[in-house]
């Protein structure tokens, strides 16, 4: 049977969408799965190794195009496919699958589709808190005993040219441990643990004989660079900013090899956790219940506030206290409890 899955935007959603396809992967045996998404988030899918197939769907965000997904849904009747799942719950992500006549269309209910699903789901938040278990229960008979374990994502990397980006980058891991940074997440400010509480984990790592890598797209290259200039010029050789300097799928690679890595609540600490990287999770304006890094080697990080979670781009009183009040000390404090690098004698 061969299988299309509509991929998620996002690309932290996009790493916990693998769950439903390891999920799928483990029920019918022998199955084909191709994934369906916006090229931001397809790459994270050319790294899971149960897409067979990755197939770029080159409209904006909010764009109907009706046009452009009317010749992709002609091309893609002629995979045969059984199945459709589609992890998003837009109208839009359900046209494609209409317009192929894929005979079977499993999704949640959501922005007027009932048409165009023939397999909807009512969502019960009580009997699936977390979104990866909203993706693994589109595997499973309506409703459905959950299994008992749900799948964590894990992303393979290119050890050949992971190789080539680190002489690319002048990055070694010969002689220091490496702390891997994420302080960028594309939401909004709300999930920005601010640059200087960053810059002062980096400076106390460096001392301790690390060297800190600060992951990110172009656009968190400024805050990539303001943290270097925070952390001074005595520890300014071990702080290298590569955001923006390499693509998703290098980032990934590169990232592989992370002694431990410290992220707000982004896509980059999904893929982190994916990685199965010592990781500290800093959360403010959103919640773990939700969408927690899903891995075993986690420490997740927040402070109760009357106002948090609040799940907005911006703090609306203005002050994201959230993530202000939660200090360097209590990241060091857990980076200190997590599995430690191996000294190399």
């Amino acid at each position: 049977m061969k299988i299309l899955v509509v991929g998620p935007a996002w690309v932290g959603d996009m790493v916990m969408a693998q769950s439903l396809l390891i999920e799928l992967k483990s029920r019918y045996k022998g199955i084909v799965i191709d994934m369906l998404a916006p090229p931001a988030s397809l790459s994270v899918a050319e790294r899971m190794p149960e897409v067979r197939k990755t197939i770029a769907l080159p409209i904006k965000h909010g764009v109907l195009d009706i046009g452009q997904r009317w010749k992709i849904a002609r091309e893609l009747s002629k995979e045969g496919y059984g199945r459709a799942y589609l992890t998003p719950n837009s109208l839009k992500s359900a046209l494609i699958p209409f317009l192929a006549r894929i005979p079977k269309r499993i999704g949640w209910r959501g922005e007027m589709r009932y048409l165009l699903l023939n397999d909807l789901r009512i969502l019960d938040p009580e009997r699936y808190p977390r979104m990866v278990d909203r993706f693994v229960a589109l595997a499973l008979a309506n409703r459905a005993r959950m299994p008992e374990v749900v799948p964590d994502p894990k992303l393979r990397i290119h050890d050949g040219e992971r190789q080539g980006v680190l002489e690319r980058l002048g990055l070694s891991v010969d002689e220091r441990p490496v702390l891997a940074l994420c302080p960028g997440a594309e939401f909004g400010p709300s999930k920005r643990w601010p640059e200087e509480h960053f810059a002062e984990v980096a400076a106390r790592r460096i001392e301790d004989g690390w060297q800190v890598w600060i992951f990110g797209s172009p656009a968190d290259k400024a805050c990539g660079n303001k943290i270097r200039s925070l952390i001074g010029d005595k520890n300014d050789a071990y702080c290298h900013n590569i955001a923006g300097a390499t693509s998703l799928p290098e980032a990934i690679d590169v990232m592989s090899l992370a002694d431990a890595v410290v992220s707000n609540d982004s896509g980059l600490m999904h893929v982190a956790a994916a990685l199965n990287r010592p990781l500290v999770a800093i959360y403010g304006s959103t919640s773990d219940q939700f969408t927690p890094p899903l891995s075993k080697k986690t420490e997740i990080l927040s402070i109760a506030l009357h106002c948090s979670p609040c799940f907005e781009r911006e703090c609306a009183l203005g002050h994201t206290r959230c993530l202000r009040d939660l200090p360097p000390t209590m990241v060091l404090e857990a980076l200190n409890r997590l599995p430690q690098p191996v000294a190399v004698v």
